[in-house]
C-alpha cells in the first residue's frame, strides 16, 4: 500500500546519508575489516561515552545483550527475574533461554514498570531485575535501584527503546550493573539488519561478556568458556558509528514532533496521549515510539489506513502474558493496568522524516474520526 504517512520511512532517511554511509562501507571493506577491527572499537568507545559509562560493547542483537548480561551477572537456574508483561517478548526470552523464572509485575500511567508492585511480588529467589525503558522514556530508576540495592538484585536494563533518553541527568543504560540496547533498523539509533550492544561499569561483567560474545576466545586465542557468536560485524559498527553522531539531533527532532502531537491532540478526550517533553523536571524522553491509549482503537487504526496513515498496534495487540502458548497467563490477575493498556494502545508515526503537514494530517485524522464517531 502507499502510505500518504508512513509509520518509518526508512528510505528517506537513508537518502540523508546515503553517500556518508557508502563512504564508510567502501573503505571498511578496502581495507579488508570484516570483523573484531578498529572500527568497532571505535563505536564501542563513543557508545560508552555517549551513555557515560566505562564500557561497552558491540553485539549482534539487543536479545543477545540481554541474555549474555545475565549469564555474565550471574543469574542462573531456577533463579526470578522481576520485569514486565508490556515489552517486546524478547525480554521476555533472554530469561527463559537462561533457565531462570520470569516474575512480571504491572505497569504505570506512563506505561513502564510501576516500582511500587516490585516489593510486593519479590519471590523467595529473586535475583534480578529487568527494568523495560519503553517509547523512549527512562523507569524511574531511583525507586528501582533503591529497592535493588535493599534486596541485593542484580539490576539490568533493557534499553533497547531508550537511547538518548535521560532521568535525573543521567543516561539510559547507565544506572544498572548493565545497560542493552537494541540496534534493529526502526530504534533511533538503528543499522539496516540486526543488532545490539551492552554498557557496564563493572570490568569483570565487561570482560566476562567479552568473552562470551567470540565463542570464549581470549585475546590470546585461549578459549577460556563455552561461548557464542554474538559479535557485531564491523560494517554495522561503521554505519552506527557513523549515526550515533547524530542521535541527539535526532532525539530533539522526535521531542518537536511530540511537542506538535500534544499541542494538536491534546483536547482530544478520546485519546490519552504520553507525557508531553519537558525541560525541567526529573524526565528527559526520547520519544522513540509515540504510544497513545485510544477510545474504540480498532476502529480509528480503520479509519487512519483507509486515509492513508501507517500505524502500529505493538505485539499485535498482546503483552507477554496473553500468548497463551508462552505459558504466563496465570499472570493476567496481576497486570490489570497492563491488561487495560492492551485494548486501547496504538502508535502513531514518529521519525526524522515527518513534516509539520504530516503531524498536522495525522492529528486532523484522529480528530476527523472522533467527531464523526
Amino acid at each position: 500500500m502507499s502510505w500518504k504517512v508512513k509509520y518509518i520511512n526508512y528510505p528517506a532517511q537513508y537518502a540523508k546519508l546515503r553517500e556518508e554511509i557508502l563512504e564508510k562501507i567502501d573503505s571498511t571493506l578496502q581495507a579488508g575489516d570484516v570483523m573484531m577491527r578498529h572500527q568497532l572499537d571505535e563505536f564501542e568507545a563513543h557508545l560508552a561515552e555517549f551513555v557515560s559509562t566505562k564500557f561497552a560493547l558491540g553485539l549482534n542483537s539487543g536479545t543477545d545483550a540481554l541474555q549474555l548480561a545475565l549469564k555474565a551477572a550471574g543469574v542462573s537456574t531456577g533463579d526470578e527475574v522481576i520485569t514486565v508483561s508490556h515489552t517486546m517478548g524478547a525480554t521476555v526470552a533472554a530469561i527463559i533461554h537462561n533457565n531462570s523464572v520470569p516474575v512480571l509485575v504491572d505497569i504505570q500511567d506512563d506505561h513502564n514498570m510501576d516500582p511500587n508492585r516490585i516489593e510486593s511480588a519479590l519471590p523467595p529467589k529473586s535475583k534480578a531485575i529487568i527494568p523495560v525503558h519503553l517509547n523512549g522514556r527512562i523507569c524511574d530508576m531511583d525507586t528501582i535501584m533503591e529497592i535493588s540495592d535493599k534486596a541485593n538484585l542484580i539490576v539490568i536494563e533493557d534499553a533497547a527503546q531508550a537511547l538518548g533518553a535521560s532521568f535525573n541527568n543521567r543516561p539510559a543504560g547507565s544506572f544498572g550493573h548493565a545497560g542493552c540496547f537494541s540496534f534493529y533498523p526502526a530504534k533511533i539509533l538503528g543499522t539496516y539488519g540486526d543488532a545490539g550492544g551492552l554498557v557496564t561499569n563493572s570490568e569483570n561483567l565487561y570482560q566476562k561478556v567479552k568473552l562470551l560474545r567470540n565463542h570464549g576466545i581470549s585475546e590470546k586465542g585461549e578459549i577460556e568458556l563455552w561461548g557464542y557468536n554474538t559479535r557485531l560485524d564491523n560494517l554495522h559498527a561503521v554505519i552506527l558509528d557513523l549515526k550515533l553522531s547524530l542521535v541527539r539531533q535526532w532525539v530533539d527532532q522526535r521531542r518537536s514532533i511530540a511537542a506538535k502531537y500534544t499541542a494538536l491532540l491534546g483536547s482530544c478526550s478520546s485519546v490519552k496521549l504520553p507525557p508531553e517533553p519537558i525541560t525541567e523536571g526529573p524526565y528527559f524522553d526520547a520519544f522513540q515510539n509515540y504510544e497513545i491509549e485510544a477510545v474504540n482503537r480498532d476502529g480509528l487504526v480503520n479509519f487512519l489506513q483507509k486515509q492513508g496513515v501507517e500505524v502500529l498496534i505493538p505485539w499485535k495487540g498482546k503483552a507477554v502474558h496473553q500468548f497463551e502458548s508462552l505459558g504466563l497467563s496465570h499472570y493476567s490477575r496481576y497486570l490489570p493496568k497492563t491488561n487495560e493498556l492492551f485494548q486501547n494502545v496504538l502508535m502513531i508515526p514518529m521519525h526524522c522524516e515527518l513534516s509539520d503537514s504530516d503531524v498536522e494530517y495525522v492529528a486532523d485524522t484522529i480528530k476527523a474520526f472522533y467527531k464523526s464517531n
